[in-house]
C-alpha cells in the first residue's frame, strides 16, 4: 500500500516550514521609509498592554524577497514604534504579502497580521517606485531617486504580534486569551542606497494607513538585506484588551457597500 499523504506523520517527519524559512538568512531588496506621524494616532492604534515608544515613528517597507530555491515573492510592512513593558519594538498594522504560503504560515505561527496584496517594485536607472495594492485600492507608495550610498548596517529589532482566534459564538468573543509574541529580527546589509523621495499613503477603506499621515520624513533607503527571525511567546493578554482591535487584521467589506444580508 502506498503512503497516505494526508495521514499522521511520525515525530521525526513533522516540520514547521514557516520556522524553517524564517530561521535562516533570507535576502530581500527592500525599499524602506521611516517617518514621524501624529503621536495621538499611534496611541489610539495600540492594543494594551502595548504603549507608544519614545518617538512617533512609522516604518513602511516594500520588499522583493528571494527564498532558497529561487522562490520570489513580494512583502511589505506598515508598523509603528511601540513598547511592551521595557521592551522597545514595533507593532504592525499591515503586512501585505503576494503569496498564500507567506501569508498563512506567518499568521498561524507568529500571529502576524498578513494579508494577500499586489506588490510592485520598479527601478529605471536611479528612479525607484514601489507600490502596495489591495482589492482595487493603492494602499501605499514610495518613490524617488537614488542619490548615493550609505554605510552598511547590521541590527536587531523586536516586533510585537498577537496570536488570537475569533470565536464562532459572536464578534465580541475570542476563543481564549491571545498570546503575545516577541519576534526578534536580526538583519545585515550587503548594499544600501539613499533615496530622495516621498511616501504616498492611499485612502483605502480596508487598509486606512492614511490615518497615520507623514508629518516629518526621516529617511528612505533601498537595501539588499538578509534577515533571520527568532520568535518566542512571552505571555497572554486579556481577551477584552484585543477585542476592540481585532478589525485591524480583517477586511470589513461593508465599507465597500457590501450588504450583510440579502434584501
Amino acid at each position: 500500500m502506498s503512503s497516505i499523504r494526508y495521514g499522521a506523520r511520525s515525530q521525526e517527519a513533522i516540520r514547521n516550514r514557516e520556522l524553517e524559512a524564517t530561521g535562516r538568512e533570507t535576502w530581500s531588496d527592500s525599499l524602506e521609509a521611516v517617518y514621524e506621524t501624529d503621536p495621538d494616532v499611534i496611541a489610539a492604534v495600540l492594543p494594551p498592554p502595548l504603549e507608544p515608544g519614545p518617538e512617533p515613528l512609522v516604518r513602511l517597507n516594500i520588499s522583493t524577497v528571494t527564498m532558497p530555491g529561487n522562490l520570489v515573492f513580494g512583502a511589505g510592512w506598515f508598523g509603528v514604534q511601540a513598547c511592551h513593558g521595557e521592551v522597545l519594538g514595533e507593532y504592525p498594522l499591515l503586512m501585505p504579502m503576494t503569496t498564500e504560503q507567506a501569508t498563512v504560515g506567518g499568521r498561524e505561527t507568529f500571529g502576524e497580521p498578513k494579508k494577500i496584496a499586489e506588490i510592485q517594485a520598479k527601478r529605471e536607472g536611479d528612479d525607484i517606485h514601489s507600490t502596495i495594492k489591495r482589492l482595487g485600492f493603492t494602499v501605499a507608495e514610495i518613490k524617488g531617486k537614488i542619490i548615493g550610498e550609505r554605510d552598511l548596517i547590521s541590527n536587531e529589532r523586536i516586533d510585537f504580534y498577537f496570536k488570537l482566534l475569533p470565536s464562532p459564538e459572536g464578534p465580541t468573543k475570542l476563543d481564549g486569551d491571545p498570546f503575545i509574541v516577541h519576534s526578534k529580527k536580526s538583519s545585515r546589509e550587503r548594499k544600501a542606497e539613499v533615496v530622495e523621495g516621498e511616501v504616498i499613503l492611499g485612502d483605502s477603506p480596508l487598509d486606512p494607513v492614511a490615518d497615520l499621515p507623514v508629518t516629518k520624513l526621516h529617511s528612505i533607503t533601498l537595501s539588499q538585506r538578509a534577515t533571520v527571525v527568532n520568535a518566542r511567546t512571552v505571555g497572554t493578554v486579556p481577551a477584552e484588551n484585543l477585542i476592540p482591535f481585532v478589525h485591524q487584521r480583517y477586511d470589513d467589506l461593508s465599507v465597500l457597500g457590501v450588504k450583510d444580508t440579502d434584501e
